[in-house]
């Protein structure tokens, strides 16, 4: 049942044409994730769907009685009226507090945001998500989303993937969603639609197919220059090897793309790089010693130890506000440990790529040509030596971008200029706060294939999981005060998360225990205890799972031995994890 239907679309702005004679259409059991270049013409089409623009020429029909529902970029709302009022009206609080969805909107968005709160009072970041939630409360037959994975952490990009996938049956609704968030479209998406050039690309499947139909084209057409098809075809190498997940939906042509990469190498040789950092690192890097700090009286991180080694990968996890961008600021100097000790190695060379453009107010008026005149002749990536403009042009700019002043370049380019300009100063230790942030999905694939030759330490900052899982080794979360490793990844990080965080309710939270410092001691010296167990136990389950992997299957008294001790070592596991929440929850109070 076609529910939006465009016909011969066009629309064009002063400097650029972007829908030429588009003609698709929006189907109920449609769930379509948009890809395409930044400035392509995106959020343009989201618009003329949802009525909201009316295009120079062409046609749009929306069947009798479809309810559209559009989350924009911008909110309205005013800055006196409470988040209750906005999300969902003047209606008494125990009639909305009994609703399931609205409960669970609320829970999944807003955990963290008093309800009774003026918008005003609000960051940017939560008004964004009151919208997010004003708009999931409705019900509605179409839902446009305009990067709904803003301002939301990796719980909540879950949590938003996971309620979309049951808002309505499979043959029901219709979801058309533009993000640069690759592991959400994988996990919302049965459909992809590409915008660029004017037109508009059909692909089956989320983000893996897409990208393995992409490879398939170019392979047949023999277009695209060599360096594109490989750089695509490292991606799908990576999304094969790397997620098993995302590769066991049916719509996804397995053996086509084994064919495809059969002869391309791992993202990353790991042993070359980590010995690479070794020679221009040696061995001390920087070591976080019984760290806490603390701001006006609140402590944000408490007791952190970590030794940060060469060649080390690293993602950090954590809710927004939890502390991961103050730990960053430990680790670079810029903000001092209220207590502990921060070590940095003699031969440490450090830059961070905040999540503003330092680093450009002083070029702001120069042509990007003239700053990369300044720059060092070469960079080495992967073994092979490039110019600062072939690095330029590896992270998206166009010959025509060269005479364009700084001031002038989106968002995104201004992004992608202050990386460039941060990797030509070849630091050994580098630490990247939302790296992702303005950047679309083919930028963010590029930037992804730099950083996989870059040798050094590398901490990544991010919510987007697609990136933490393609270009970290391993990940930690910054959760209550506290850093923990998570040999699990981001499934063990989600899993704890969602155990931490409760249900909204209408009564009164707990009141507060005052800890004395021999009780806060002893929790703090069990958390680590249990922090160790937990490491230990999971170490126990990999290893009967690589028994159980290469055991004689005929041998079932065997078999059976090695299945109960799995059994009891994943009980033992599920304890200790319940205990280190109760534990974290009595230290939080």
């Amino acid at each position: 049942m076609n529910l939006v239907g465009l016909e011969s679309i066009s629309h064009e702005y002063p400097n650029r044409v972007v829908l030429a004679d588009v003609t698709i259409g929006v189907h109920a059991g449609d769930r379509i994730g948009v890809v395409g270049r930044n400035g392509d013409g995106k959020s343009t089409m989201l618009s003329i769907i949802g009525g909201t623009l009316i295009p120079d020429s062409g046609r749009v029909t929306v069947r009798g009685g479809t309810r559209i529902g559009t989350l924009t970029q911008d909110d309205e709302f005013a800055d006196d009226a409470t988040v209750a009022q906005t999300v969902v009206g003047d209606g008494p609080e125990h009639e909305w507090a009994g609703n399931p969805l609205i409960r669970a909107v609320l829970t999944g968005l807003l955990a963290d945001v008093d309800v009774n709160a003026t918008i005003g009072a609000l960051s940017g970041g939560q008004r964004r998500r009151t919208a997010l939630a004003r708009l999931l409360v409705g019900d509605w037959d179409v839902l446009l989303l305009d990067e709904p994975t803003n301002h939301l952490d990796v719980s909540g990009v879950s949590w938003l993937a996971e309620h979309l996938n049951r808002r309505w049956k499979s043959s029901e609704g219709a979801l058309v969603v533009v993000t640069h968030d690759r592991w959400f479209l994988d996990a919302i998406s049965t459909g992809t639609w590409e915008v660029h050039d004017g037109t508009i690309d059909q692909f089956e499947g989320g983000y893996a197919a897409y990208i393995l139909q992409r490879v398939e084209r170019q392979r047949q057409a023999s277009t695209m220059e060599e360096r594109r098809q490989n750089l695509l075809r490292k991606e799908l190498a990576w999304l094969r090897r790397g997620a098993p997940a995302r590769t066991s939906k049916p719509k996804f042509r397995i053996d086509a793309a084994n064919e495809l990469i059969a002869d391309v190498p791992p993202p990353r040789d790991r042993v070359e790089l980590a010995n690479m950092a070794t020679q221009r690192l040696g061995k001390d890097v920087v070591d976080l010693i019984e760290v806490d700090y603390a701001i006006e009286g609140t402590t944000i991180l408490e007791n952190i130890e970590w030794r940060l080694a060469p060649g080390e990968r690293t993602g950090i996890l954590g809710r927004n506000g939890a502390g991961k961008s103050t730990l960053l600021g430990l680790i670079d100097g810029t903000l001092t440990a209220t207590a502990g000790r921060v070590k940095r190695g003699k031969t440490v060379h450090l830059r961070r790529l905040d999540q503003r453009l330092e680093g450009l107010e002083d070029i702001l008026n120069d042509k990007v040509r003239e700053v990369i005149a300044r720059l060092k002749t070469n960079y080495t990536a992967g073994g092979v030596e490039l110019t600062p403009g072939q690095l330029l042009e590896r992270l998206g700019f166009s010959s025509a971008h060269l005479s364009t002043p700084v001031k002038d370049l989106s968002g995104g380019q201004k992004r992608r200029l202050q990386i460039l300009l941060i990797l030509l100063d070849e630091p050994n230790v580098l630490l990247l706060d939302e790296p992702t942030n303005d950047l679309d999905t083919d930028m963010l694939a590029a930037l992804e294939d730099v950083l996989d030759s870059w040798p050094g330490t590398l901490i990544v900052v991010s919510h987007d999981r697609y990136l933490l899982e393609r270009v970290t080794d391993n990940q930690y979360a910054v959760i209550g005060n506290h850093l923990r490793h998570l040999p699990g990844g981001v499934d063990e990080y989600l899993r704890l998360d969602a155990r931490i965080v409760e249900p909204i309710t209408a009564a009164k939270p707990a009141a507060a225990t005052n800890l004395t410092g021999a009780e806060k001691h002893a929790l703090e010296k069990e958390l680590k205890s249990l922090d160790r167990q937990i490491e230990n136990s999971r170490a126990t389950i990999q290893s009967v799972h690589d028994a159980l992997g290469v055991h004689d299957q005929s041998d079932f008294a065997g078999l059976t031995d090695l299945s109960t001790r799995l059994r009891d070592a994943d009980a033992t596991l599920e304890e200790l994890e319940i205990r280190w929440l109760a534990v974290m929850e009595k230290l939080e109070r």
